[in-house]
């Protein structure tokens, strides 16, 4: 990290939500309680999937990755909001601050790469289906998903290295429960103007170049669906796509809202708020969309529960 920076602060405080200290208890009940939802939720894909054969498709592993994606984005958050919550104790270290904002921006923009490649793999299975074993190998599979975390992860470190040059010289309070990009331009007393271009205009250039990959596969998708002859046949077909789809949404709608406009149009204390909500939704909804309406998923979740209440009989 810069000199400079380090030179004007050593860690930052981070205020929370300390404007409603008589709340804190139920907030850590419900925060807890949210958190132990998203781990269940997406632990459980993940063992159903890792334990059963069948599912090692390219749909579910790419769903699999999802949930370490959901699982490891919130965790970068929670925990450090619930200890915050608990015991009063809100500083973070610069070093420490960094590190979760990398964390946060990487993960987030990884699920984005996912999701277009999810995109990619209903596009070949609806569009092209003679081709679809040979299209989505493992070896095409795998490098999908190595592509998605790679770009998610190299394309943050410009970010990250910007920010962590601005001199902070005024207050070291981050009026936010997280070490977001925002929170920290607001924060800096050096000129943050080339900064947020850059920042806006890679963000901007990759979030759109994914979501206009998603659009065209669903264009090519809906094409292909129109022309099934069996109104059956076409609702089996969109039913494969709606997970993919209503998870999409749900995401990039809650980041327009949140991070697609100038700063000076922020408020921190009501984009708090909403940032909750893009914390916590889709990794709270992702399994109950995948999940609920699966007969194949649900088959083997049963499978291996059966298998899970024998072995616990036994001992």
């Amino acid at each position: 990290m810069a000199s400079e920076s380090q030179a004007n602060v050593s860690g930052f405080i981070i205020q929370g939500f300390s404007d409603i200290p008589e709340l804190h208890i139920y907030l850590f009940v419900l925060f807890l309680g949210i958190y132990l939802i998203i781990l269940l939720g997406n632990v459980i894909i993940f063992l159903v999937i890792s334990c059963n054969p069948h599912l090692h498709t390219p749909m579910y592993i790419f769903l699999l990755n999802l949930s370490l994606i959901d699982i490891s984005f919130t965790s970068n958050i929670l925990p450090n909001l619930l200890h915050i919550l608990l015991t009063q104790q809100n500083n973070i270290s610069f070093l420490g601050c960094m590190t979760q904002m990398y964390l946060l921006v990487s993960f987030g923009a990884s699920e984005y790469f996912l999701l277009t490649a999810m995109a990619y793999d209903r596009y070949v299975a609806i569009c092209d289906p003679l081709h679809y074993i040979a299209r989505m190998s493992r070896k095409h599979c795998a490098g999908l998903i190595t592509a998605a975390f790679t770009v998610g992860f190299v394309d943050t470190v410009g970010h990250v290295t910007l920010i962590s040059k601005l001199s902070y010289c005024a207050s070291h309070l981050i009026n936010h429960f997280f070490c977001d990009v925002i929170p920290l331009l607001k924060l800096s007393c050096s000129s943050t103007f080339s900064m947020e271009l850059f920042i806006y205009f890679v963000g901007t250039l990759l979030f759109f170049n994914s979501f206009l990959l998603i659009l065209i596969s669903y264009i090519f998708i809906i094409s292909a669906i129109r022309k099934i002859q069996s109104s059956e046949g076409r609702q089996k077909a969109f039913s494969t796509c709606a997970s993919h789809l209503a998870c999409v949404i749900t995401l990039y709608v809650s980041v327009v809202c949140l991070y697609l406009r100038p700063t000076k149009s922020y408020s921190l204390e009501r984009d708090k708020y909403f940032s909750l909500l893009y914390i916590i939704l889709g990794p709270v909804l992702n399994p109950l969309i995948y999940t609920l309406k699966n007969r194949e998923f649900k088959s083997s979740f049963n499978k291996m529960r059966e298998r899970l209440v024998f072995w616990i009989n036994i001992f």
